[in-house]
């Protein structure tokens, strides 16, 4: 199915432009990707192809995947292969790895169906179009970077430049690729090239996805570019969930948007978002979860819809237990981003010092200048109740993202506890 629609697109647009690789100032039609890839032999009888990286090569080996009937689980470029222990289910042909963000990485098993509707999704609710290329600056392997930039390519014929590095050099290049593109980061990425004044000034669509974006970044984006950049919510468990379609700048930052084009949420009994559409995974392989199946992911977001827009009010499994009470670390974080001298703020709980099942609540914090603990203790009680303030200020340097463009809280949280230990 997914090879035979390649072929199709190849065949409608042989003579057009596919694939440009800015760092080797290597260039492809889609007929001369089409012909590269039926001169391919057969490959070795690994069940599995891994395309990896941010390279034209990725999409060769992915369509002679196709071609040959082989299983497809992209991976980073210095990501371990997973073990299959026993043969998937014979209409399964892609494989995706969670992000791990609150946990062990699990696959997650799709059919070809459940990949061309998330495609279309995307295509149609974004505005995907033929004379729009995508930058490809992100994973490739990545759900995020795969279904924005590979399968609009393949399944769409919405032709891919690549750049090997997000590095703000590279970036101003762009102006001299094409008239307009279409350019899908992640919110560090947003805020390095604004803050570098690398953005090129011929985005036509600027999509954010990975993590919340924040609106201050937003707003100061489009303040100073006329750049409107569209907060994208999606889950390596089904693609798509909302798209911030609006034309202007967010004002809350918990609003994501509304649903995309075939996916229908609701939010169910415990408070978490549930989603439903031809894009959901079969399941997790090779243990199943009662939260994936049946057309239905059930995320583990605590939700609200209001007048058609998802409002995100944080993860259960984030949730920090103060002495009984539960606090999502979102709350804590939108009241301390609003003093004037942090520039980032994340909050995690961590063991009281007392022991027991209690935790205290921990701000790490990127600054804009000299302030004092003190000084932002005294303004979160202003904000919140004292138990929702934070015990433990933890000044870094930056607040980076891990790969997959991901502020996870666990890594932050291992990493809070590893000082501690060393201190």
């Amino acid at each position: 199915m997914l090879y035979e629609r390649w072929r199709q697109i190849a065949f409608s647009h042989s003579k057009r432009m596919a694939l440009r690789d800015l760092s080797s100032g290597e260039d492809w039609t889609f007929g001369e990707i089409a012909a590269r890839v039926e001169r391919e032999p057969a490959p070795s009888r690994a069940a599995l192809a891994h395309p990896r990286g941010i390279s034209a090569d990725f999409i060769f080996e992915l369509l002679r995947a196709w071609r040959f009937k082989q299983v497809v689980c992209p991976l980073e470029t210095d990501q371990a292969a997973p073990v299959i222990p026993r043969a998937l289910p014979a209409d399964i042909v892609h494989l995706k790895m969670t992000s791990a963000t609150t946990g062990t990485a699990r696959v997650i098993a799709f059919t070809a169906a459940q990949l061309v509707a998330d495609a279309q999704n995307i295509v149609a609710t974004m505005g995907l179009g033929l004379d729009s290329p995508n930058l490809g600056v992100i994973s490739l392997a990545h759900s995020y970077g795969f279904s924005n930039l590979v399968l609009p390519l393949v399944l769409h014929g919405i032709p891919l430049h690549l750049i090997h590095s997000p590095l703000p050099e590279l970036l101003k290049r762009a102006n001299a690729i094409t008239e307009k593109f279409t350019l899908p980061a992640v919110p560090a990425l947003w805020r390095v090239w604004h803050e570098s004044n690398a953005i090129p000034r011929n985005v036509r669509l600027a999509i954010s996805a990975g993590a919340p974006l924040p609106v201050a970044l937003e707003q100061s984006i489009f303040t100073a570019r006329g750049l409107k950049v569209h907060n994208f919510y999606g889950s390596s468990e089904c693609g798509g969930i909302a798209y911030d379609a609006s034309s202007l700048p967010r004002t809350e930052g918990s609003c994501v948007g509304g649903p995309m084009q075939n996916v229908s949420l609701k939010v169910g009994s415990e408070g978490c978002l549930e989603v439903r559409s031809d894009a959901v995974a079969n399941t997790y392989w090779p243990e199943p979860g009662d939260t994936l199946g049946n057309g239905v992911f059930k995320t583990s977001d605590l939700a609200e819809i209001v007048f058609g827009m998802v409002y995100l009010r944080g993860r259960v499994n984030d949730q920090i237990n103060v002495a009984g009470r539960k606090i999502a670390p979102e709350v804590i974080e939108t009241a301390i981003a609003a003093h004037p001298a942090i520039r980032e703020c994340l909050v995690f709980g961590a063991p009281a010092p007392h022991g027991g099942r209690t935790e205290m609540v921990v701000a790490c914090f990127v600054a804009r200048g000299e302030v004092a603990d003190e000084t932002l203790r005294q303004f979160a009680l202003e904000k919140l109740p004292a138990w929702q303030v934070p015990r433990e200020w933890w000044r870094v340097d930056s607040l980076l993202p891990n790969k997959r463009g991901k502020l996870s809280r666990a890594e932050w949280r291992r990493a809070y506890l590893s000082r501690a230990d060393t201190l």
